[in-house]
């Protein structure tokens, strides 16, 4: 891997299996309220961006929200999280490989550090992982923008073109375009089509990404 200094992570789909959790929870509530979708629809129609987009593109197809829905919705998905969700298979491995070639990493989310300090800590990769964690919602820039994503690489010290974004989301490819970075489709828990549509690289497991970094 001898153009590869940083490997910058999304949280949701890539390092956790949490999409399938949240779309449980965002389409009971919304079946709740006369909006009747199912867990997947809402991840292929409505998931990408911060939530407060999510809450307007909803409420463009028709959605009754109330202007606490995003807060709520937090809220509701922060419970779940406590509940546990699982690690994607081989991403402890992964990170210490990354460690033994001496490859920075880090993780830029749109979701709020509360949601990822849940999610990512009874693994123990969120202890692993502090001081090099992003979050939109600190930071005043979320992807399909690319400021998360070279905050995160000005923080580590690389240059943008030595980069390489992972992540289950066009918003993230278009990020890591924009930023001028390398990118990877993490397709191992869905989002297949999605991602062939952005015509990137697709990875489906962590060995999977190990073997594509590696070949970088």
């Amino acid at each position: 891997m001898k153009t590869v200094d940083l490997v910058i992570f999304d949280c949701d789909g890539v390092l956790v299996d949490s999409e399938g959790p949240l779309g449980e929870v965002v389409a009971a509530d919304l079946r709740g309220r006369g909006f009747d979708i199912t867990p997947q629809e809402f991840h292929d129609r409505f998931v990408g961006g911060i939530m407060t987009d999510v809450a307007k593109r909803l409420i463009a197809a028709g959605a009754d929200l109330p202007p606490s829905w995003v807060d709520d919705m937090y809220d509701a998905i922060f419970r779940r999280m406590s509940e546990g969700v699982p690690v994607s298979d081989g991403i402890h491995d992964l990170l210490d490989w990354l460690d033994a070639q001496g490859t920075k990493v880090a993780v830029a989310s749109n979701g709020p550090m509360g949601k990822m300090e849940r999610s990512l800590g009874p693994s123990g990769l969120f202890d692993r992982l502090k001081g090099h964690i992003f979050s939109a919602h600190d930071h005043g820039t979320s992807k399909p923008e690319p400021g998360l994503l070279l905050l995160a690489a000005q923080a580590a010290g690389v240059a943008p073109e030595r980069a390489v974004m992972v992540d289950d989301s066009p918003v993230g490819a278009w990020a890591a375009r924009d930023a001028g970075m390398g990118f990877f489709g993490y397709v191992e828990h869905g989002n297949d089509t999605k991602m062939k549509n952005e015509g990137v690289a697709l990875v489906h497991s962590m060995q999977d990404l190990q073997r594509a970094l590696a070949a970088l």
